[in-house]
């Protein structure tokens, strides 16, 4: 029965109006900001002129910022690469206390905006630094703060990315079967020997599709460069972009499309060889037993937890301290004290500043409008991915993740080129409006929230969908009275996903706000850019308290979601073991098969 069903086309099952949901998605998101960015790189003025574009990218400024670019992403993707994977490897394999805690904080730190870890690492060092001076550990009055410029780049960088090595590499452990680990040990070997001899070459395409994700990560960040590198005039593509669009206007759409061009090219390459990687030479599970922590560590536990705590204070732990402490002194640059830490930056800029309080108002407008949108949408594109498009399901998710793959800065420039002239037949024009901004949200963040909806889909059984289609029931009946209830929770947690990530961003907004649509992301840089030191990094711990929030809800909510449906979903804390040898208690528990031992031969 199930697979005379399967085999109808999809015609007689209904779904041609999720088809069409699902193309009208990825052609408004995807494919029509794609072609209009290239239009513009090759047609400027209208007119094709390719040597406009060479022109715009081989120039002296170009040249410098691509440089400038592939370097701070290559060095700080050596930097997050061997970090983010010794903390996979050591909250994934070993019996560490806290692991799971350990997790949600070490992703939270990548959960928060660029702008604000690299406005908090600004305000860590340097002279003016609550904190050193407070200490009496500050440079001397006048000396260069040593975060700006290319090395405070390449370190925020490469510190704000380790957590998505570690989520790859989190993935690509909890896809090796545990019978790998048992078999090894069966034979004799050592944690240390299973791991190298055993472990990392079954990780291999992870650890390289981590190092990519990490180098594309760097290539489109804008606002660590534009902080930490702008004042210093070291400037990367998406620094440049913005400051030619800001500063030049819409006269240089020509020029910024190349640019923009030449930086989704390099992000596009980066990610297709990473997914390449991973699914042709991935490990699937043969059952549900995936792997478990097996590195009892023992008295070398305490340097392993000491190792967590530190990369943690680091990521996570001083940036906080630092935006406090600048927080809540009356003016940047005051010792901490007990006699100099007051509230008023906090009053100021929640009570009595008008564009902070509507720029909070705007973020919680605008990225929450964003996220219930794609929470109402995500479950119907999912079953329509999952049930109605068979072999073409590749191509329309890969169609789907281009948005979030384009650096954000390109994505602003192709809803400029969008919507900067009326739209056809209404004759309205979005541009300068919250709509633009909305839907370069829409555009960006549909594929996170698709995510938790596509795994739980594909672990709902088909027969009942079957029965109740076989009963007589309508698409509309079975996805609403089967599916939504299941799936219901993934929705919620999509929709979160995407709030999350938009409502601290700058990426994107940088180029689309105008007068009454800035977003909290756009403030937190003027502020600091306009030297209000002390109010910007109020704003900044306001923004880690909602974020914090919105992971707290998330994490909540991760035991009515799919597995791995949550980055940092971590097995709990594993039982301590005393003694020496396998742990045949462990391996008895996941069901391993108990050798029995061979008779001996009699001569």
């Amino acid at each position: 029965m199930r697979d005379r069903f399967q085999t109808k086309p999809f015609l007689e099952r209904g779904g041609f109006g999720l088809l069409a949901l699902v193309a009208l998605l990825v052609f408004a998101f995807d494919v029509l900001p794609a072609l209009r960015l290239l239009i513009a790189a090759l047609l400027p003025g209208g007119s094709f002129n390719p040597d406009a574009m060479f022109a715009a990218l081989s120039s002296r400024s170009a040249l410098s910022a691509a440089r400038a670019t592939l370097d701070t992403a290559l060095w700080s993707t050596v930097l997050a690469l061997p970090l983010g994977t010794a903390m996979a490897l050591v909250l994934g394999i070993t019996d560490l206390r806290g692991r799971r805690i350990a997790s949600f904080l070490f992703v939270l730190s990548v959960m928060i905006s660029p702008q604000v870890i690299a406005l908090a690492f600004l305000h860590l060092t340097g002279p003016a630094s609550p904190i050193l001076n407070a200490l009496g550990l500050a440079p001397d009055a006048g000396s260069a703060n040593p975060m700006l410029g290319r090395g405070g780049i390449i370190l925020v960088l490469g510190l704000h990315h380790a957590p998505l090595v570690y989520v790859v590499m989190s993935a690509g452990l909890k896809r090796i079967p545990l019978a790998v680990v048992e078999a090894a040990r069966i034979d004799g070997a050592r944690p240390l020997g299973i791991l190298t001899d055993h472990l990392m070459p079954l990780l291999r395409p992870h650890l390289v599709a981590a190092a990519l994700l990490a180098f594309v990560a760097g290539i489109g960040n804008f606002g660590i460069p534009a902080l930490l590198g702008a004042p210093v005039n070291y400037l990367t593509l998406p620094v440049l972009i913005y400051r030619r669009l800001s500063s030049f206007g819409t006269g240089m759409i020509g020029d910024v499309s190349a640019l923009g061009l030449l930086v989704a090219a390099i992000a596009i390459v980066c990610v297709a060889a990473s997914q390449f990687l991973t699914r042709k030479d991935a490990v699937h599970l043969e059952d549900d037993t995936s792997l478990k922590p097996f590195w009892f560590l023992g008295r070398a536990r305490i340097a392993g937890e000491v190792f967590v705590v530190a990369v943690l204070a680091v990521t996570l732990l001083l940036p906080i301290l630092s935006l406090m402490a600048a927080a809540l002194v009356p003016s940047y640059g005051m010792p901490l004290s007990l006699t100099t830490i007051t509230l008023d930056n906090f009053v100021e800029v929640l009570a009595r500043q008008d564009v902070t309080i509507r720029a909070f108002a705007n973020s919680l407008l605008y990225a929450g409008g964003a996220a219930l949108l794609l929470a109402l949408i995500i479950v119907p594109v999912a079953y329509a991915l999952i049930r109605l498009m068979g072999r073409w399901r590749i191509l329309a998710v890969s169609l789907i993740e281009i948005s979030y793959v384009l650096p954000g800065i390109v994505l602003a420039i192709a809803c400029i080129l969008l919507f900067l002239k009326p739209l056809p037949l209404v004759r309205v024009s979005l541009y300068a409006t919250p709509w633009i901004i909305v839907f370069a949200y829409l555009a960006r963040f549909l594929s996170v929230a698709l995510k938790p909806v596509l795994a739980g889909m594909a672990q709902i059984d088909v027969a009942q969908e079957e029965a109740a289609a076989i009963d007589g029931a309508r698409l509309a009946q079975r996805l609403f009275g089967i599916v939504l209830p299941s799936l219901l929770p993934a929705a919620v947690a999509g929709g979160l996903m995407a709030f999350l990530l938009a409502f601290s961003e700058l990426t994107v907004s940088a180029l689309l706000w105008s007068a009454g649509t800035e977003t909290i992301g756009v403030v937190l840089y003027n502020l600091e850019e306009a030297g209000l030191a002390s109010q910007a990094s109020a704003v900044a711990i306001v923004i880690v308290a909602v974020v914090t929030v919105a992971m707290l809800v998330l994490d909540a909510l991760g035991k009515y979601l799919p597995e791995g449906a949550l980055p940092w979903q971590c097995e709990e804390d594993a039982p301590a073991r005393s003694g020496r040898g396998p742990d045949r208690a462990m391996l008895h528990a996941s069901g391993a098969r108990q050798l029995k031992p061979r008779p001996a031969l009699s001569t």
